[in-house]
């Protein structure tokens, strides 16, 4: 029977599942960061834009047609952040945000209908022009 002597202190073996794999490098974090920044980025992932300019038709009224608002106190949307979107939306849907005809709006989305909204407006290109 083999005995194991207990480690000392600052000696201990790492546990879990990295327990078994060299440190990542320098490099090898920065990728690793990038890539988790870029997937973590987006609630939009595997969202149907399609299906979000479907959507989209009842909110052209204000927001106009291609996210360039026709209402003078409503915002542009076009090329706008699809987590600010998504989280405004569920806001306005759950009465933490206030806005009368947005509540009214957003009343009737799912979840999904949400996500799809805001890649579809997340979406649209924008070009900004100089003076």
């Amino acid at each position: 029977m083999l005995h194991r002597k207990a480690p000392t202190k600052g000696t201990e073996r790492r546990q879990g599942p990295l327990a078994s794999r060299r440190a990542l490098s320098v490099p090898g974090r920065f990728v690793l960061i990038a890539v988790a920044a870029v997937f973590s980025s987006t609630t939009a992932y595997g969202a149907d834009i399609s299906a979000g300019k479907a959507l989209a038709a009842r909110c052209a009224v204000c927001h106009g047609a291609d996210g360039i608002a026709t209402a003078p106190d409503a915002p542009n949307l076009a090329g706008q952040n699809d987590l600010y979107l998504a989280k405004a939306l569920r806001d306005f849907r759950s009465g933490a945000r206030e806005n009368e005809m947005m509540t009214l709006m957003a009343k009737g989305l799912s979840d999904a209908d949400i996500e799809n909204l805001a890649a579809y407006y997340h979406d649209i290109k924008i070009k900004v022009e100089g003076q």
